[in-house]
């Protein structure tokens, strides 16, 4: 019997957490027997290349923009040449496009398995497409109790349609990097050094984080890093322009050594609005660093507060300063907090655990 086909659409393939986690689940499924291939709405992006070099086939389908409507012929019609057995779409504009072209398609779409990974807060109107919208596919998957929970409340998802798999991350290799000097990122001195990783993006929190960082600069002298980029990066740019500490603060843009940077580094700060079920944080969990995040969705899916990291009070400067302070001026606590975050990633985040759950959903449905 040939292997079972799968194909996954997406919005796009920009360095970002879901494509980047699109990009580990589609080499587990291929390397574990599957016949795998991604289709992208938008243009191929960085991830296009590294599924490539991971023998992973995936086209893009050039939509210009979100209101692009010919992608969904354009994907109608892959899906009749690739004849998945299942398909399975991630972000918002993937899973409608998906289940129109399913249904343009003839496409049983009771195959056919959607995947949201963050609480929208945003745009609303997303969540009044997905209520009217969900019959036309088999399963909703949530990378989080808080996206479930949203997903159940917000959008009125059936939830015998609710599917949560837990997000997890690799943490060996985070584990086994070693820190780099800090020169090499611009930084001539000894001071303690914040990290955030991300996408640069309003929701992400930056100005929020800036503001923090001014006050505690100017109280504690220390260093803050910056690794991501994005649409909000002229934003940032003013942002960092503006601040009275802006010499301590160093935009390194996308990164491929963000292991590297964590162990190089003393905090880690990530303070969005909101998640699903942040990479990013769990990535610096891994890496023992002593973490500070918001009190949002996604963000209290993993960290405890006072147990294994501390959460701040979102859209707050001063309360998130504080927090900062506090790790800063408490190397116990912090090392406390650190060695829990990093056993508890072990425990109940590994990126094992999680994508066998994928393939037990594919089973599943198969």
């Amino acid at each position: 019997m040939s292997p079972s086909r799968i194909l996954y659409v997406i919005t796009d393939l920009e360095t970002g957490g879901v494509p980047l986690f699109l990009h580990r689940l589609a080499t587990h499924a291929q390397r574990s027997g599957l016949n795998v291939s991604v289709c992208s709405l938008a243009p191929p992006g960085p991830v296009s290349g590294m599924l490539t070099e991971a023998a992973v086939p995936n086209i893009g389908l050039d939509a210009t923009g979100p209101w692009d409507w010919r992608v969904l012929e354009r994907l109608a019609g892959h899906i009749g040449e690739v004849r998945p057995d299942l398909v399975h779409a991630l972000l918002f504009h993937a899973n409608v496009s998906a289940r129109a072209a399913c249904l343009l398609n003839g496409f049983p779409t009771n195959r056919l398995v959607c995947e949201i990974q963050t609480v929208e807060i945003e745009r609303p109107w997303h969540l009044v497409v997905e209520k009217h919208t969900q019959r036309w596919c088999r399963t909703i998957v949530g990378n989080s109790p808080s996206v479930i929970e949203h997903l159940r409340s917000a959008a009125r998802v059936d939830p015998s349609r609710l599917q949560l798999i837990f997000g997890g991350v690799d943490a060996g290799p985070i584990e086994a990097a070693r820190a780099v000097g800090r020169t090499a990122l611009g930084i001539h001195n000894d001071d303690p050094t914040l990290l955030w990783v991300g996408r640069l993006d309003p929701v992400k929190g930056l100005d929020e984080l800036l503001g923090a960082f001014a006050r505690v600069a100017e109280t504690c002298p220390c260093n803050l890093l910056l690794a991501g980029d994005g649409a909000y990066r002229p934003r940032v740019e003013q942002l960092i322009d503006d601040s009275p500490v802006r010499r301590r603060i160093f935009l390194l843009g996308s990164r491929s050594d963000v292991p590297v940077l964590l162990k190089t580094a003393d905090v880690f700060v990530f303070p969005s609005r909101t998640e699903g079920m942040p990479n990013a944080l769990l990535e610096a969990m891994a890496a023992g660093l002593p973490c500070v995040a918001t009190d949002v969705p996604g963000c209290r899916d993993v960290v405890t507060h006072q147990v294994d990291g501390l959460l701040t009070q979102p859209s707050d400067p001063g309360d998130l300063a504080a927090s900062i302070l506090r790790l800063l001026s408490d190397s116990t606590l912090a090392q406390r907090l650190a060695a829990a975050a990093r056993a508890k990633v072990r425990r109940e985040f590994s990126l094992d655990r999680c994508l066998s759950a994928y393939l037990e959903l594919y089973d599943r449905i198969l």
